[in-house]
């Protein structure tokens, strides 16, 4: 398993692709992205059809990160909330993680009850409160090239001075990257980047707070990775409305042939072939026996 830390020295910034599975995992390789994510909302709403409030546990993330390592290698970012409990809590998580293969995950500054970065009434815990977790994470650390991200979501409610000066605690108590969740503009990516010196990402998420800016104007920010957590599952979320409506008014799915994945699209992703041949030849081996 690759690195997050090589995969950014390979780019940068360094975009990372949103995986909600392993064959979306397969697609953003094939595409040319150098790491991916898995997004805690992800999981919710694709696989336990649920709000991303805090309601899934450390089984339900591990799970899909074994699922989605197992098919690609590609350093693999896991959005681990607030680590899923008290001290001993997070230490399981970390390990649990590394265990699973991931290359990274991120932990968050808000209370254990938690709510989507870009919806209102978010409350974070105090600074040396993240602190602690931040120190309970690094303890439990068993691999020294997993890189632990500090998420903070203060922005919203402490307002830019206050943030960086968590931001800056969090460096100091060993953070190995930053995740300034929540911006409005360039400007705060600045102000950020020009005093915190471990790379930030920025969380270029659809339809909330922070626009969409594009690869060039957050390098020239200083930002150094770019998530787009869930973009290709709502555009696949879309599509998937769109088949249904279709098939049930039209009682067919052929207007809709254009916009589909072909069955030798899907084959070569998952080198199909490859495996029947491997069974031809398993079986060709039984029958001359």
């Amino acid at each position: 398993m690759k690195g997050l830390r090589q995969a950014l020295s390979i780019e940068s910034p360094l975009q990372i692709a949103g995986t909600i599975n392993a064959y979306n995992a397969m697609l953003a390789k094939r595409a040319g992205f150098h790491a991916i994510y898995l997004s805690g909302a992800g999981v919710a709403n694709a696989c336990f059809g649920l709000p991303d409030l805090g309601i899934t546990n450390l089984n339900d993330i591990t799970e899909q990160v074994w699922r989605i390592t197992d098919a690609c290698d590609l350093p693999l970012l896991v959005d681990m909330d607030t680590g899923f409990g008290s001290a001993f809590s997070i230490e399981r998580t970390i390990k649990a993680l590394i265990k699973a293969g991931a290359a990274a995950g991120h932990i968050e500054d808000q209370v254990q009850s938690k709510r989507c970065g870009h919806r209102p009434k978010k409350e974070v815990v105090s600074t040396e409160e993240m602190c602690d977790r931040i120190k309970a994470a690094l303890d439990a650390r068993n691999n020294e090239n997993f890189i632990l991200m500090a998420r903070t979501d203060a922005l919203s409610i402490e307002g830019l001075e206050k943030t960086i000066e968590r931001i800056q605690q969090y460096v100091h108590t060993g953070a190995d990257m930053i995740f300034f969740e929540g911006a409005t503009d360039l400007a705060q990516y600045q102000a950020v980047t020009k005093v915190c010196k471990i790379p930030v990402l920025a969380n270029i998420t659809e339809f909330g707070v922070t626009p969409l800016f594009t690869r060039d104007e957050l390098r020239d920010a200083g930002v150094k990775l770019i998530l787009y957590p869930l973009s290709a599952f709502r555009a696949m979320s879309a599509a998937a409305i769109k088949v249904y409506d279709t098939i049930r008014q039209q009682g067919t799915q052929a207007s809709l042939l254009s916009i589909m994945q072909t069955r030798e699209q899907l084959y070569d992703v998952l080198d199909y072939h490859a495996y029947e041949k491997k069974l031809d030849e398993l079986f060709a081996q039984g029958k001359g026996k």
